[in-house]
């Protein structure tokens, strides 16, 4: 497997585990509290409706001329890394809340025990359950069509998803919904670097650019790009202890 192929996996992996957690997270919650059978119901049909929508969209992605996917892909692909990278970098340093799955599965058990529990079909566990699979979903079905069809890899962006799936669905299972060890906030960095990098990558490519050493270019890239992010953690933690520390953490998100 090259270079390339190996950056491709690793990146598809980690988004996909990101959102995989987040939609097993409210899985579990809605399911242990309430209906399982209804949740799982939600979920099948989410499931469903995403594979529809993944079968309608492939080919119309993958027949698009290269350089502008390319541009798409690599502007899209901008737009959520740096949302993703922003945030990390202020939770990282310490101006933002790091993410808790435990609070968050905690917040939808009581979501749903204060919802009341009807008899039978459960409207509120099928919604919630459909909903949260079927956003979620729709991240992971982006990321590997967007991911595969740039590089022509779409089978291995699918298998490096499903692994992750299949990976957050068992830790998921072992640990009983408890989800707070796994390590979302260290892979949304990753992930946030990740995306970032590729995008700056294909989206020059798409304009016209020549990077040397073609997709070897990424090697330096990415290792260049997580420098310059933990760079601004520690610029930003040094600030934070400065005099001015009180202007300073006020900016950005509650």
């Amino acid at each position: 497997m090259s270079g390339p192929e190996i950056g491709l996996a690793v990146s598809v992996f980690l988004a996909c585990a990101v959102e995989a957690v987040e939609a097993l997270t409210i899985l579990l919650a809605v399911g242990t509290t309430r209906s399982w059978s209804s949740t799982v119901s939600g979920a099948a049909g989410a499931t469903a409706l995403l594979a529809a929508l993944v079968a309608g969209l492939g080919p119309a992605l993958t027949s698009l001329p290269i350089d502008v996917l390319r541009v798409a892909v690599g502007g899209l692909l901008l737009i959520f890394g740096l949302q993703w990278l922003r945030k990390a970098i202020l939770r990282a340093a310490g101006l933002k809340a790091l993410h808790d799955e435990a609070a968050a599965f905690e917040q939808e058990v009581q979501a749903a025990r204060s919802a009341g529990r009807p008899v039978g079909f459960d409207p509120y566990s099928f919604t919630v359950a459909f909903k949260g699979v079927l956003l979620e979903g729709l991240e992971v079905a982006f990321i590997v069509l967007t991911f595969g069809a740039n590089q022509h890899h779409i089978a291995l962006a699918a298998i490096a998803a499903a692994a992750a799936i299949v990976c957050v669905g068992a830790v998921g299972v072992a640990v009983r919904g408890r989800l707070a060890r796994a390590p979302e906030n260290v892979m949304k960095f990753a992930v946030g670097v990740m995306l970032t990098s590729f995008g700056t990558f294909w989206g020059a490519e798409g304009a016209g650019a020549s990077w040397p050493g073609g997709d070897a270019a990424l090697l330096v890239l990415i290792p260049a790009l997580l420098a310059l992010s933990i760079g601004f953690v520690a610029l930003i933690r040094r600030a934070a202890v400065s005099p001015a520390a009180p202007v300073a953490a006020t900016v950005g998100e509650p």
